[in-house]
């Protein structure tokens, strides 16, 4: 006997002690999807034969049931199951899963299993209690149909037993090993010419010839292998139900397109089969039309449209197809409630004033990882909302055929060359600003969203984990402090230092930096100057309209400058916004926005000075040890030189003095970042990189183009350039041309530099390279590490620090910050984009050092 299950099934094993059933599943089933009541016992009680802890070993066994339902896999029940009583919670358990229930029965003869019993020391059930089982079996197997089993499967011998093969079959749905790529129609409702007229936009060429197994049909040719996929109701209300059947059935026949059916198309099957129906809501149209068509064809339309599959399941679980959309849980399933969901959606039980049942907006609460394509309720313009699309645009009322073409995301449409049919519910007129719906859902922010243990995946191939606790900092820092949440699409990535100096008198150097990168495969990297600043992240809108329509923000404000934690830059909104318009002034003026083609954009900054946010850092922390240091050591310097006749003074002295000297120089160092702040003029924006603007992210770009394309902009105003400088790592004459560079910037008083890949992203066969490392110079560490840094003793101490875990976060928190952007040009909802930022500023609570 052939046996065939589906993959994703509850097989439920039946059959009196004895019977062979452990020894089947072991034989046909992986081990990891055998649940074993006898196991269960030993795993509850450490004695697989206690038959007292059966309510417990089977609490846990249904539990463990479900976790694998709910995730998808194939479940097999190895228990007797001869008592109704117990089959029924794993009926139930497939119900509300969505799977398919399976009952394999080993009715093998009594004698045979009262002999095997008694041959097996581990077993305490005598010939009585298997005669009860096998008298229990008997009376199950004609109700096991009318429990709700979908397939039943009898062996009734030994043999039957040990000849029985298995195929485990993929769902209808499941058409995951298909990529596309895809062109994804909208309701079509009897419009051919409107469908034709799509079609042939799209690229496709269509010829009427003879020849398909109905008749006349269609030969199409599809461009670049391309698929049309469409979401039913194909009949009804328009004018040419038959011939949008004929295509479609011709394009299904040759391999050319998939179809899921719509409500009407399986109430046209009713009634064809004879079962009583209304006819109204267009079925008339669609019954009137086909009765002029040849009795072969309508035949042969009736079985095509009673054979669709409720939804697909395509591109590895990255694209839905439904009718009426299709929820996660219910998704690669198959139930009748999973069948009528993708028909007819879900309604919340009430009626409208057009007599109408309200429809429960599945989509705003919508969280899967799949983007579900959908019609059935005609909008008048698709939106996405929260990865899910609804084209069906109401071609048959007036409005237009829609297509979706994936996995571009690119809608293409037709107008309707009349109105064929009126309305029941008007479709509301188009919104002015699109993506109204998805702003809505924005609006509201779940703490579901964010809060857990997360795994994040990203496309840097980096699969960040974000532990509870640190979920738990980030939402309240979120909460209390955060700016307006719709601008925060980016926070910028900690940054690790090169590997520490061995070199006399230096903890970071940039030979260093250079030989990381030679090691890694790079062949240029880029010098930059590190601002004496503080990290802004700035997002510009052209336009106040820009701003409502890209991020939501109706406040007219046309942009932001936030922290790396994602707070307001500034106190003074008045402050900011003077500052914002300077810089979209020269930004208009560099022509970046014409070059970009974008009419917004996110820049990477330095902010200078440090003084304006680091004002009260400043005062309270290092101005507050400078002085004190300062005059304690100045007292005591003072007081030695009166006392160096004795002997022991001079040495004491000498100590005193140079400590003095280094905390002179701790004093100067902090008071080169400040500079006092009178007007706008006194502040300075230093960009370095172009993070994205409208439909890129522009991490595909090297930093010589950042740059070099910043620079167009800087002038006269607020933005200052970025002085830089590339270095072959693997050249000693450009290797020691970039340390020149650095020891001139740390004289003149700089931080130091930032040292890069030419490229923004590096690969290499050990993983992602580190996008930079900072490397600071002498005098600059000072504010870091204390004062007295460089003396010897503190020197070899420090140069003992580990960076690995500051390198594994300085990944981790890039590969987010791209991701987080990538979601955000990909017009994905904001509680994707800010699973990302949450994700970085999550991380910022890890326990690392933070002087690194």
């Amino acid at each position: 006997m052939k046996i065939t299950v589906p993959e994703l099934a509850l097989v439920t094993l039946i059959g009196a002690s004895g019977s062979g059933k452990s020894t089947f599943a072991k034989r046909h089933f992986k081990e990891t999807s055998v649940l074993s009541s006898d196991y269960f016992r030993g795993l509850v009680s450490d004695d697989e034969n206690n038959q007292d802890v059966s309510r417990h070993a089977f609490e846990a066994l249904h539990f463990v049931a479900a976790k694998r339902l709910e995730l998808g896999r194939l479940t097999v029940v190895d228990a007797t199951n001869v008592q109704s009583d117990a089959r029924r919670p794993l009926i139930e358990l497939a119900k509300r899963y969505h799977c398919i229930p399976v009952a394999i029965v080993l009715n093998i003869p009594e004698r045979v299993c009262i002999e095997r019993n008694r041959l097996r020391a581990d077993r305490t059930i005598g010939a009585p209690g298997i005669r009860r089982h096998t008298s229990q079996l008997k009376r199950s197997l004609k109700e096991l149909r009318r429990e709700g089993f979908r397939h039943i499967y009898i062996l009734r011998s030994e043999d039957e037993v040990d000849n029985a093969t298995f195929e485990i079959q993929p769902l209808w749905n499941n058409r995951r090993g298909e990529q596309g790529p895809f062109d994804i129609i909208g309701d079509v409702h009897g419009c051919f010419d409107e469908l034709s007229h799509l079609l042939t936009s799209l690229g496709y060429h269509l010829s009427r010839q003879e020849g398909f197994s109905f008749g006349v049909g269609y030969r199409v040719t599809a461009p670049s292998s391309r698929k049309a996929i469409f979401l039913g109701d194909l009949v009804d209300r328009g004018p040419n139900v038959p011939e949008v059947l004929r295509l479609v059935m011709s394009m299904c026949e040759e391999g050319k397109a998939l179809c899921v059916p719509g409500n009407h198309d399986v109430k046209l099957v009713r009634k064809l089969l004879g079962k009583g129906v209304q006819v109204k809501h267009g079925l008339a149209e669609s019954l009137e039309q086909l009765e002029r068509e040849p009795e072969q064809f309508v035949t042969a339309a009736r079985g095509f449209l009673d054979g669709l599959v409720s939804h697909y399941v395509l591109h590895e679980g990255r694209l839905v197809v439904a009718h009426a959309g299709m929820k996660e849980e219910y998704q690669g399933r198959g139930s009748g409630r999973v069948r009528e969901f993708a028909l007819f959606g879900e309604t919340t039980g009430e009626i409208d004033e057009f007599g109408l049942p309200v429809r429960y907006n599945w989509a705003e609460e919508y969280r899967g990882g799949a983007m579900v394509v959908y019609g059935h309720t005609p909008v008048p313009e698709p939106e996405w909302l929260n990865h899910t699309i609804n084209i069906d645009t109401g071609c048959v009322f007036g409005g237009k055929l829609t297509a979706l073409r994936y996995p571009e995301r690119e809608l293409y449409s037709v107008p309707a060359r009349r109105a064929y049919a009126e309305s029941v519910r008007p479709i509301t007129t188009a919104p002015s600003i699109p993506s109204d719906a998805q702003r809505r859902s924005d609006d509201l922010l779940d703490i579901r969203d964010v809060i857990g243990k997360r795994y994040i995946r990203t496309a840097l191939r980096i699969n960040v984990s974000i532990r509870e606790e640190n979920a738990v900092t980030a939402l309240e820092t979120m909460s209390r402090f955060a700016a307006d949440p719709r601008w925060l699409i980016y926070l910028p990535p900690t940054m690790s230092p090169c590997e520490t100096s061995s070199r006399d008198g230096f903890l970071e150097h940039p030979h260093e930096a250079f030989e990381y990168y030679r090691s890694q495969g790079v062949l240029e990297v880029v010098c930059e100057e590190k601002h004496m600043g503080s990290r802004g992240i700035i997002v510009l809108c052209r336009t106040e309209e820009v701003a409502a329509r890209r991020f939501g923000v109706a406040t007219g404000e046309r942009g932001i400058c936030y922290t790396r934690t994602g707070r307001r830059f500034f106190d003074d909104p008045s402050l900011e916004s003077l500052l914002l318009e300077r810089l979209l002034d020269s930004l208009e003026s560099g022509g970046l926005f014409d070059e970009l083609k974008s009419d917004w954009v996110c820049l990477d900054c330095e902010i200078l000075p440090w003084s304006l946010k680091a004002q009260d850092l400043l005062r309270h922390q290092y101005a507050a040890v400078g002085c004190a240091a300062h005059a304690g050591l100045t007292a005591a310097v003072a007081a030695l030189t009166n006392t160096t006749e004795r002997a022991f003074g001079e040495e004491l002295l000498k100590r005193t003095s140079a400590r003095l000297d280094s905390v002179e120089r701790f004093i100067q160092s902090y008071r080169r970042y400040c500079w006092p702040v009178n007007s706008i003029e006194d502040i300075k924006v230093a960009p370095f990189h172009i993070l994205a603007s409208e439909g890129a992210v522009h991490c595909s770009r090297n930093h010589k183009w950042h740059l070099s394309t910043i620079s167009k902009c800087c002038g006269q105003g607020v933005l200052r350039e970025t002085r830089h400088i590339f270095v072959d790592p693997s050249n000693e004459v450009s290797v020691q041309a970039g340390i020149a560079w650095w020891e001139e910037l740390v004289q003149e008083g700089g931080e130091g530099m930032v040292v890069k890949p030419s490229d923004f992203i590096v690969d290499s066969p050990r993983g992602l390279v580190q996008p930079g490392v900072k490397c600071r110079g002498p005098e600059y560490l000072r504010i870091i590490y204390g004062a007295e840094y460089t003396a010897p003793e503190h020197l070899n101490r420090l140069r003992s620090r580990g960076l690995s875990a500051k390198r594994s976060l300085a990944l981790r928190e890039f590969a987010l910050g791209m991701e987080g952007l990538q979601r955000f040009v990909n017009n994905e909802p904001l509680r994707s984009v800010h699973e990302c930022v949450f994700g970085v500023l999550a991380l910022e609570s890890e326990a690392v050092d933070p002087r690194l």
